[in-house]
């Protein structure tokens, strides 16, 4: 019983989705606020965990004044990525026709931005898009992007 747990626990593991933590590259200033950081645009990079050779630069409100500050304020769904090949693309192992590649809180509750990439084998590219949801109520704001992969290398499929 002993040996079954860890066991268990390892498969687990594996078989969680890879989410990767984004970098901050910049932001800008949108309005200014008297008390707590200004409202911004926020600009963040992160590398395909599953692709070597492709990275996505991602764009987002952020809301400020006492709430933002205090991480208690839901940013808009305002979002926007581009994902481009800085490298040789290479696979770690077969994707799946789709899966979340990155996911980061956009407010206290239930709230996240989300970006899911797809395989579109018949173009051989992978495309990036990029959305919010709530629990209850989503939105329909979204942005998508395309990284053609060279017609040598065929994208692996689970």
């Amino acid at each position: 019983m002993t040996r079954i747990f860890p066991r268990l626990l390892l498969s687990l593991l594996a078989a969680a989705p890879v989410l990767v933590q984004a970098e901050t590259v910049g932001h800008v200033d949108t309005a200014f606020k008297l008390i707590g950081r200004n409202h911004q645009v926020v600009v963040e990079a992160f590398d395909d965990p599953k692709v070597k050779g492709v990275a996505c630069y991602v764009s987002r409100a952020r809301t400020g004044g006492i709430k933002g500050t205090l991480g208690l304020a839901e940013d808009t769904a305002d979002a926007s990525v581009a994902c481009r090949q800085v490298g040789e693309i290479s696979f770690t192992g077969p994707l799946k026709e789709q899966e979340e590649v990155f996911s980061q809180s956009a407010s206290i509750l239930f709230k996240k931005v989300r970006i899911v990439r797809m395989v579109d084998a018949k173009r051989n590219t992978l495309v990036y898009l990029v959305y919010s949801d709530k629990l209850i109520d989503g939105s329909p704001q979204n942005n998508v992007t395309a990284v053609p992969v060279p017609a040598a290398l065929a994208i692996p499929l689970r």
